[in-house]
């Protein structure tokens, strides 16, 4: 799986070369724009670029791709992963950033999640593709339910940022909603 191509992006499998431009969108800036939308509650613990490679190095080589550039025109402008929540039964959590913020509200990011969740089906044996976010993503939850994605749980007042307390929110969408809706 080297490509996904969709109308406005390209999802490619993240090259070494790749890795320092990365790290650029991603530590590159004090207090980045996407951090604050991203698991902003998390902290964004800085780590310089040789620890960034000697992790990342491992995973793009690995056999199962769980992160890929988001490409437009040759531009990386996000990524899309996933990750096992509990991988003996099969959940499966999906995951988007878009770093730069002249990609926000252009369907960037929704193009760019049909087509890793659409790839996660064809690829792998789930029933199920989740999202986690927080109440304060508005637009997450929007792409989320453009996609068919439902609303499945909500966690009250358990994420704090900037001393306001806000929702936790898991939406999944089950293959064989996927299905109809996509084949």
């Amino acid at each position: 799986m080297e490509f996904i191509i969709g109308n406005k992006v390209k999802l490619r499998k993240i090259k070494e070369d790749d890795l320092k431009i990365l790290w650029q969108l991603i530590y590159g800036v004090v207090n980045p724009e996407w951090k604050k939308w991203d698991a902003p509650y998390f902290p964004l613990n800085h780590i310089d670029y040789e620890t960034f490679y000697k992790r990342e190095i491992k995973e793009i080589n690995g056999e199962e791709v769980r992160w890929m550039a988001i490409d437009v025109d040759g531009e990386i402008i996000g990524t899309v992963s996933f990750y096992w929540e509990h991988q003996p039964s099969n959940w499966l959590e999906a995951g988007i950033v878009i770093y730069n913020p002249k990609y926000w509200n252009g369907g960037y990011g929704t193009e760019a999640l049909k087509l890793w969740v659409d790839t996660i089906f064809k690829t792998k044996d789930v029933p199920r593709v989740g999202i986690t976010t927080w109440s304060g993503n508005d637009r997450m939850m929007k792409v989320a339910e453009k996609l068919g994605l439902q609303l499945e749980g909500r966690m009250r007042k358990c994420r704090q940022y900037n001393g306001e307390y806000y929702d936790s929110i898991r939406m999944g969408i089950l293959r064989e909603e996927w299905e109809e809706i996509y084949t």
